[in-house]
C-alpha cells in the first residue's frame, strides 16, 4: 500500500504549499461509506457543509491509523549504535493519540520509556516514533504499552525495559460511564525494571520535574 502522509512542502518565494498523499483506492471506497453512514444516522449528506465530510473523513482514518503502513522494529534497528553504557536511559512524556479499537474513539496521553543498555543504543527519537507507531493503529491501551516495551527489548535486547503509559479515554469520557477526570495508568516491565529498586528510579523519575 501506498504511504499516507500530509505534510507541508516549502516552494520557494511562495511561502509554504499543503501537500496530501493518499492511496486513491482506500480513500475511494472509505469516502463511499462514510457517505452512507452519515444518511444513516440521519443526516443529508448532500447538504453544503456535509458535501465534502467523507472524503475529509476518509483521509483522516488513513492518518490516524498510519501505523499499519510502518515496521516499528525497523525504526530502531534503523539507530542502532554500540555504546558502553549501562545506566538508565529515560525519554518521557512523549505524547500519544489512538483509537480505541472496541468504539473507535479517541484516547490520548503520555508515555514513559525507559531502558539499560547492553551494548547497544538507539537514537531518542526512534524511540518516541516507536511510540507514534503503534499508538496509529486500533488499540487498546494495555496491548499498546506491552508492543512498544517488546519492540525496545527485542531489538536492542537490553538489561530491561520500563514503559508507563497515562492516558484518557473518550469512550469513558463522552460516552458510558461519562466520568470526566479519570486517567488510565497501565505498565510493563523486563530484566533489571522487574527489581524493586530500579522501578523505584524509574517511578521516581517519571514523576519529578527535572526540567
Amino acid at each position: 500500500m501506498e504511504i499516507i502522509n500530509e505534510g507541508y512542502g516549502k516552494t520557494p518565494g511562495n511561502g509554504y504549499t499543503k501537500v496530501d498523499q493518499w492511496n486513491d483506492e482506500s480513500t475511494e471506497k472509505l469516502s463511499f461509506h462514510y457517505k452512507n453512514i452519515l444518511d444513516l444516522i440521519g443526516e443529508d449528506s448532500n447538504r453544503e457543509g456535509l458535501k465534502g465530510t467523507p472524503l475529509r473523513v476518509a483521509k483522516a482514518i488513513q492518518f490516524l491509523t498510519q501505523g499499519y503502513n510502518t515496521e516499528p522494529y525497523e525504526i530502531i534497528k534503523s539507530a542502532k549504535f554500540k555504546e558502553d553504557y549501562q545506566q538508565m536511559v529515560l525519554v518521557k512524556d512523549i505524547e500519544l493519540y489512538s483509537l480505541c479499537e472496541h468504539h473507535m474513539i479517541p484516547f490520548f496521553g503520555r508515555a514513559h520509556v525507559g531502558y539499560i543498555p547492553n551494548g547497544y543504543i538507539t537514537g531518542l527519537s526512534k524511540i518516541a516514533r516507536v511510540v507514534d507507531v503503534f499508538a496509529r493503529r486500533l488499540q487498546i491501551q494495555e496491548r499498546l504499552t506491552v508492543q512498544i516495551r517488546d519492540c525496545i527489548q527485542e531489538t536492542l535486547n537490553p538489561l530491561g525495559v520500563a514503559v508507563v503509559i497515562e492516558a484518557q479515554h473518550m469512550c469513558m469520557i463522552m460516552r458510558g460511564i461519562q466520568k470526566q477526570n479519570s486517567v488510565t495508568t497501565t505498565s510493563a516491565f523486563t530484566g533489571e525494571f522487574l527489581k524493586e529498586p530500579t522501578r523505584e528510579e524509574f517511578i521516581h523519575l517519571i514523576s519529578s520535574k527535572l526540567h
